[in-house]
């Protein structure tokens, strides 16, 4: 009994593991693995490499991260709800509208405060 609940996902598992060795092999074959000074430098953050580690990072940055961080956080957020709908009802509506008003808000606030702008 144990043992049949557990193969569909040994199976799943297997397969998965099979598919993403085979695209390795393929890109291992098939990639050119022309190796340049280009390819091998370090990358940080848009700019180049640095020394000191204790080199200021301007602030946009970080609100872009933040951006990120939070509109992320709306898509999970997005598909249980969604999945749900019919359940939820007109409550579950509500709350997710005053959630996205809340986070357009917050959107158009960095917006005004330049936080977008890459000059």
């Amino acid at each position: 009994m144990l043992q049949q609940n557990y193969l569909p996902a040994l199976i799943y598992l297997g397969i998965a593991t099979a598919i993403g060795l085979a695209l390795l092999a393929i890109g291992l074959i098939f990639g050119r693995g022309q190796k340049n000074a280009a390819k091998l430098s370090p990358y940080e953050c848009g700019f180049e490499a640095f020394e000191d580690s204790r080199m200021k990072f301007d602030v946009r940055y970080y609100l872009v991260a933040i951006l990120f961080i939070i509109f992320d956080l709306e898509i999970a957020f997005l598909f249980p709800w969604a999945v749900s709908l019919d359940t939820v009802g007109t409550f579950g509506v509500l709350a997710m509208g005053l959630f996205l008003v809340v986070l357009v808000v917050g959107f158009i606030y960095e917006w005004k405060k330049g936080a977008l702008e890459w000059d």
